[in-house]
């Protein structure tokens, strides 16, 4: 059976970690879902494939990115519904998510498969990584469809308190994403478009599983065919919490591309590089990422049940676990960079792996920092403060990160570790945002409540 997670009642930290635990889990599996055609690619193939899958990746993220954005709208929303103990509107914020996000799916598709190549090439690709960079992006935007499908559904599972299935889902393609990397790229030879075909095999795989758990439990909430309809009432509340957040992503990942253009530049072995930390750094900031959806939820419950202090106490323990496991993960990225490195790239390619070790000391910064900041985005995120949730990321993004990369580029000798210092710099700016908003909104609604009567009212 499908068990719920009710977050505006008894202990706080317990709940919140054994609820976090299944999503870091399924975030590792997800990460290594897509590091693993990074780690075979570059076993078995060139630098130049390793630039191409580290490109085209990249550029999918901004696909995923604006899908999980939106998907954080539905968890919210149906926390709430939940929360307020609304059974029945819980079912049709589900049907009308489904219905947009199908919607979403079609489009993204169409739109990523005509601009295959405009976009890479501006990403400013090297020219011998090219052809693969063009060949996995088309490939990948082909199963565009599954990764909707899978975000929508882990956005439902979340919203009820349940992160168990999504890990299962996500689990099984791993394995099968695995098998297939190394079927198609180490024995056949197919290189970059090998561990695309691999990719989206295992994401359809992934989204039948999670189909066939659903027909076998039973949900908290009533779900009817008829409730799978494009609602436009709710469709929009889905999209005016969840749009701020998927449009803050997106352009946190545009700038993340145009540091990865940047890069570019300065050669394929630092491209290679870089992209090979870009990878390593989605593990290593894994534990603040679990949190940050975890958050949502737990925030989301509490403040459709009118439970605001609870879901302040949750910030602070969230922050504090964190942290903890940032100050390890700090340790090791910034002195073990090199072995770390080594997972993804053949110990020939020497080059790249010191590359790669050089810029993720920075990033060692960042996982202190992270703690805090992923944390509070998601508390922000569950009291339905989106539009400034985004409003911060932006910020960061292209007043902080894009420009002191830039910066530091045209500094010789060129320093990656320079470079990859804009991350942390970034967010650190982001953190006191966020810590000034905490303050002042706090304070303006009162010592227990902030503005419960407009999130129970207005969705």
């Amino acid at each position: 059976m499908i068990r719920e997670q009710n977050f505006s009642k008894g202990p706080i930290f317990g709940p919140l970690v054994r609820f976090a635990l299944p999503i870091l889990f399924a975030l590792f599996l997800q990460t290594m879902y897509g590091a693993v055609d990074m780690m075979v690619v570059g076993q078995f193939a060139t630098a130049a494939d390793v630039s191409a899958v580290s490109t085209a990746s990249w550029l999918m993220q901004l696909v995923t990115a604006l899908v999980v954005g939106i998907a954080v709208g539905t968890t919210v929303l149906l926390g709430r519904k939940l929360g307020e103990g609304n059974v029945e509107e819980s079912g049709k914020i589900v049907g009308a998510s489904i219905a947009l996000f199908a919607i979403l799916g079609v489009a993204l598709t169409v739109i990523m498969e005509l601009l295959a190549v405009p976009l890479v090439r501006v990403m400013q690709t090297p020219p011998e990584a090219v052809d693969a960079a063009v060949s996995y992006m088309r490939i990948c935007s082909a199963g565009t469809i599954f990764i909707v499908a899978y975000n929508v559904l882990g956005s439902v599972f979340r919203g009820i308190g349940n992160s168990r299935v999504p890990l299962m889902a996500v689990a099984f393609a791993c394995v099968f994403n695995i098998a297939g990397d190394y079927l198609l790229v180490g024995v056949f030879n197919m290189a970059a478009s090998g561990a695309a075909i691999a990719t989206v095999a295992a994401q359809a795989l992934s989204v039948l599983l999670s189909f066939l758990i659903i027909r076998k439990q039973k949900l908290p909430f009533s779900l009817h065919k008829g409730d799978i309809q494009a609602n436009p009432a709710r469709m929009f509340a889905v999209l005016k919490l969840g749009f701020p957040i998927a449009l803050q992503d997106v352009l946190v990942s545009i700038s993340f591309l145009a540091i990865t253009a940047i890069v570019n530049t300065l050669g394929v072995v630092i491209s290679a590089g870089v992209g090979v930390a870009e990878k390593l750094c989605g593990f290593i900031m894994l534990v603040p990422s679990a949190f940050s959806q975890a958050m949502s939820a737990f925030v989301a419950q509490n403040m459709g049940a009118n439970e605001p202090m609870r879901a302040r106490r949750g910030l602070i323990y969230g922050i504090v676990a964190s942290f903890v496991v940032g100050i390890v993960m700090a340790y090791f990225t910034f002195f073990h960079g090199d072995l770390l490195a080594g997972l993804f790239v053949s110990g020939k390619d020497l080059e790249v792996i010191a590359a790669a070790a050089e810029y993720l000391k920075a990033y060692a910064i960042d996982c202190l920092f992270v703690s805090f900041l992923f944390c509070m985005i998601g508390f922000f995120n569950g009291c339905g403060k989106t539009t400034f949730v985004m409003a911060q990321g932006i910020i960061g993004a292209f007043c902080v990160r894009v420009p002191v990369s830039f910066f530091m580029s045209r500094l010789q000798p060129v320093s990656l570790f320079r470079i990859g210092l804009a991350t942390p710099c970034s967010s650190l700016v982001q953190i006191l945002l966020c810590g000034v908003y905490f303050l002042l909104f706090t304070r303006a609604s009162g010592r227990d409540t902030w503005n419960i009567g407009r999130l129970k009212h207005n969705p």
